[in-house]
């Protein structure tokens, strides 16, 4: 059984998509990822909306967008802040694939004598929302800091998520693609369906619709059901997610609606893709995925 006398606080950025309203309620802290639109810095949520962040996005095609991470200075004060009212802080920031945010914050750890556990187990969006709930059950279980880190690393990887991204040109602003790739999927029209696995963002296949990239995004959550993640799936661990960009709602709603209807017996999560995201894949993106939901009694 963990220490029961540790009170530590849970803390994670807002790549998980947590709106700042939930996160109080589930009595977690979020620390922004800044981003900038024509060299003038935002935070999501703070002094931009979702809404606003698309229109300047689709209305004016020549805005350059790009992605920061927190300062050592920003995340240090939230440590020291927090460290007057709590024993240990467990901090699960981005993945270390997508950003160098969580190798300065472990560095930054070093300092800390064991009070700060960083927590890489390379999750965005849906996935990383998922480990923090697993981590409040863990937390409510009993475990420590560093009990309830050694558990989310040994399970980071019962996760999946595909995405269908509109257009190549934000990944190819970005540096993801190549200016060449970018411009034979616009004359195409296709549809690209990307893959995070782990710390990677990968192409994973190309469509010629966005009905075709449903059904491959659908039939490729099957088959991880089925196959790498089948014990869990019969066991009903599974949490399906859905993530998209600000768009039109009913187009929203009706790609639930097919999750669910694909997914008979799974309760869906649905969530939009965090700003820090969209600044690479654009708007008009749907996603879908699914992680292994952490049972703290396996853990005893």
């Amino acid at each position: 059984m963990g220490n029961k006398t540790e009170n530590f606080v849970i803390m994670t950025d807002d790549s998980c998509g947590i709106p700042l309203e939930e996160a109080k309620k589930l009595g977690i802290e979020i620390i922004s990822i800044p981003f900038y639109i024509d060299g003038k810095l935002y935070h999501e949520g703070i002094d931009i909306t979702a809404k606003e962040f698309f229109e300047r996005m689709e209305d004016h095609p020549d805005m350059h967008f790009s992605t920061s991470m927190p300062t050592p200075g920003d995340i240090l004060n939230e440590w020291k802040r927090l460290l007057k009212t709590y024993d240990a802080i467990l901090y699960m920031p981005i993945s270390s694939g997508l950003s160098n945010s969580t190798q300065t914050a472990e560095s930054l750890a070093q300092d800390f004598e064991g009070k700060v556990q960083v927590v890489d187990n390379q999750r965005i969006s849906v996935p990383l929302r998922q480990a923090i709930l697993d981590a409040i059950h863990l937390k409510n279980a009993g475990k420590t800091a560093k009990e309830t880190k050694e558990i989310l690393l040994e399970q980071k990887h019962d996760n999946t998520i595909f995405l269908m991204v509109d257009t190549l040109e934000f990944l190819k602003r970005g540096g993801r693609v190549t200016p060449a790739a970018a411009l034979l999927g616009g004359f195409l029209r296709i549809k690209p369906v990307l893959q995070i696995q782990g710390e990677k963002l990968d192409a994973f296949a190309k469509a010629r619709s966005v009905k075709s990239a449903k059904k491959t995004m659908l039939e490729a959550l099957r088959k991880d059901l089925d196959t790498r993640f089948k014990e869990y799936e019969a066991k009903g661990q599974m949490q399906l997610m859905v993530s998209y960009t600000h768009q039109d709602q009913s187009i929203i709603d009706s790609w639930i609606h097919e999750v669910e209807q694909a997914f008979p017996g799974h309760t869906v999560m649905h969530d939009p893709l965090p700003l820090f995201i969209s600044c690479h894949t654009g708007p008009g993106v749907l996603g879908i995925g699914a992680a292994r939901i952490v049972q703290p009694e396996d853990y005893e």
